[in-house]
């Protein structure tokens, strides 16, 4: 912000100038002094205070103008005013020039001061009202005592019609649209007019223009006049319309880098509406600036020149995700021509949290069961409102229109990632993409967690999710990514191996991770405890007809030497996740589980995968996984009881062994949950 300019007087004339209150007003007696002069003298308004400034000691200057200084180069003067100026011009400060010894003055310097308030502001302290003229609006800073404005990328569609986010276009339809944008207001104060040549411009700069839009409001003039001549006029109903005589102009952003704002004198206060229109990605921090400046003209062909700016800077608001420890708030599932006992055990299972169930029919789905896969829940968040965003993912499968026909809406936003020239691979689906709860890794806390995304194995070149994923969820900032290793799966999915549960009534969560060694140690002490021969998949039809057992699967050295391999893939996500996300071993528990390889040598479940569960409050539905029967009960189900219930948890079995397990996904592939934001407020955070 400009806080100081100089004014240049001229011996024998006048000078105009506009002052700004809050800044200061310096000019240079001795370089407007005519030949001969060797001393001045002061006169000036009362509302003007002037002080003489010689060798860095200020002297404050009486009105009467009968005091002199000697004129010498380091001699300037300081003015500064507290109130704004009645009228134009209507404030003077009179300099009088005189030889060594005399009484008449050699010549006067005038300068003709109209005083004016200018102050762009924002709600830079977060409580959500725009305070006046807030000393750190112009910068940003993180933390509970952080100070600087917040905007959100204006993605929901509040206008059904509307085929796209209300940020793709340059209209207002509904003041809903207007709820959505963070409010900026421009307050102005002094006389009627301005002197001639000066004007009140608000700008952006060609690197935000693709960032953030403005928009004011307009009082339609004949309709302003039939509002202040004939308000019994109108019937009830116009009055409620929430646009009636007002219209939303579209001022700054995408082409318009600058509007000039009419000044009307007075005390004014003009309202503006800010949205995001990008969220923060690689190249882009997420900050974005507007400034309003007073400029002065001199004559034609001569660019305007700024005498004074104010600066506001917004953070766009980053988009987060929610991890299982939140409560739900909708469980949604795909309808297909074989999973109707799915979805009825699903349903049972909602029916026992207070969330609802949200089912995607056929039409919809066109064939595409893998809702996990395609769409990752998430929100953003201001201090002014927030609502949730759904991420879509670039997989693109056959549920490529459900998030945008069936999610995005009033309050409900929508954001995607295409990549222009990478290959998108199994890999950037989204049941690689899972986020941890808050975690406290060397004393640096992660209130919001740690998204967790699954890649290859260091130099072995194989598949990673697509960079203009992975760049977006960096530039968030407030749940930085931990990169896993996940190639070594068919899918290559991270929630193949691990998910969280919380701990019903604490704080505190627990890692759940797939584990080949815990599998063995469990059939192992079943064999040695006489159940060698119970028997997996018991009543699965072809699947029981091999009867596979517990001894058989002990045996098979190739099934054995292959799953102490996954084991070593899963140690190694083991100790980067503990590195990570600061755990220990007390804070993970394993589920048992067994791989087989492909032709690729990669890992698919031998057995639904119990870690690949869905997670509702206390109420968990794991993927039932038909392992040896032990006194007609399954011994994998009885041990996973074990390992949980003591936690407060519920574990519900549900049989996806047909209509997903077979088809290489479990339970939570095949659903998803959008649950409740933290309560945590994301700016408090120090990244």
């Amino acid at each position: 912000m400009l806080r100081e300019r100089t004014v240049r007087l001229q011996y024998g004339s006048r000078v105009e100038a506009v002052y700004v209150l809050g800044t200061q007003l310096w000019t240079d007696v001795y370089s407007a002094a005519p030949a001969g002069a060797q001393t001045f003298g002061l006169k000036h308004s009362e509302r003007v205070r002037v002080e003489v400034v010689r060798d860095g000691q200020a002297e404050e200057v009486a009105t009467n103008g009968k005091q002199r200084w000697p004129l010498s180069p380091s001699t300037t003067l300081r003015l500064t005013m507290s109130q704004a100026s009645p009228e134009a011009s209507s404030d003077k400060v009179t300099v009088s020039y005189y030889e060594e010894e005399g009484i008449t003055p050699v010549d006067q310097a005038g300068l003709f001061l109209t005083a004016i308030e200018i102050s762009l502001d924002v709600d830079a302290d977060r409580d959500g009202v725009v305070e006046k003229n807030n000393p750190r609006k112009a910068s940003w800073t993180w933390g509970p005592e952080g100070q600087g404005a917040i905007l959100l990328v204006n993605c929901d569609r509040d206008t059904p019609w509307l085929p796209q986010e209300d940020c793709s276009d340059e209209k207002v339809y509904s003041k809903e649209d207007l709820k959505d944008m963070s409010q900026m207001i421009l307050r102005t104060k002094g006389p009627e007019h301005l002197p001639a040549g000066y004007e009140i411009v608000l700008y952006i700069s060609m690197s935000d223009s693709d960032k953030v839009g403005v928009f004011c409001v307009e009082t339609l003039q004949g309709i302003k006049k039939l509002l202040l001549e004939l308000p019994r006029v109108l019937p009830p109903c116009v009055w409620q319309y929430p646009f009636f005589g007002q219209r939303y102009v579209h001022i700054l952003g995408r082409r318009k880098l600058y509007h000039v704002v009419k000044y009307s004198g007075g005390s004014e206060e003009l309202l503006f509406f800010v949205e995001g229109l990008r969220f923060p990605d690689e190249g882009f921090a997420g900050l974005v600036s507007i400034h309003v400046s007073l400029l002065e003209y001199m004559a034609e062909e001569i660019p305007l020149t700024p005498v004074f700016t104010d600066t506001v800077t917004f953070r766009i608001a980053p988009w987060i995700m929610t991890p299982n420890i939140l409560p739900p708030v909708s469980v949604f599932v795909c309808c297909m021509k074989d999973n109707y006992l799915f979805l009825k055990e699903v349903k049972n299972l909602v029916e026992k949290t207070s969330c609802e169930l949200k089912v995607c029919f056929q039409y919809m789905n066109r064939g595409d069961r893998w809702i996990q896969d395609e769409i990752e829940f998430g929100y953003i968040e201001a201090p002014h409102k927030g609502f949730p965003v759904v991420l879509d993912s670039p997989r693109d499968g056959n549920l490529k229109d459900f998030p945008v026909k069936q999610l995005l809406g009033p309050d409900f936003g929508y954001v995607t990632r295409e990549p222009l020239f990478e290959t998108v691979t199994s890999l950037d689906s989204f049941g690689n993409l899972e986020v941890s709860p808050p975690v406290t890794v060397d004393g640096k806390t992660y209130p919001l967690g740690r998204i967790l995304i699954g890649s290859s194995f260091p130099l072995s070149g194989g598949r990673r999710m697509t960079r203009v994923v992975r760049d977006f969820l960096q530039a968030q900032q407030v749940q930085v990514p931990v990169e896993l290793y996940s190639d070594w799966l068919t899918v290559g999915h991270v929630d193949e191996f691990v998910t969280f549960v919380p701990i019903p009534g604490t704080k505190k969560f627990r890692m759940l991770m797939a584990s080949t060694s815990a599998c063995y140690k469990l059939f192992r002490e079943k064999q040695k405890e006489g159940h060698g021969e119970a028997i997996m998949f018991k009543g699965l039809g072809g699947m029981s007809s091999k009867r596979i057992t517990i001894n058989k699967i002990l045996s098979n050295e190739s099934l054995v030497q292959e799953n102490q391999y996954f084991q070593r893939c899963l140690d190694w996500n083991r100790d980067i996740l503990k590195k990570e996300l600061g755990l220990t071993e007390q804070d993970i528990i394993d589920l048992p589980a067994l791989f087989k390889m492909d032709k690729n040598h990669q890992a698919r479940a031998f057995f639904p995968n119990m870690v690949n569960m869905i997670v509702l409050d206390k109420d968990l539905g794991i993927p039932k996984p038909f392992g040896p029967q032990v006194e007609e009960v399954c011994c994998l189900e009885t041990h996973v009881r074990c390992l949980l219930e003591p936690l407060g948890l519920c574990c519900t079995f549900v049989d996806d062994i047909s209509a997903y397990h077979k088809f290489l996904g479990e339970v939570h592939c095949g659903t998803n949950v959008r649950r409740k934001p933290f309560a945590f407020k994301w700016w408090h955070m120090e990244p």
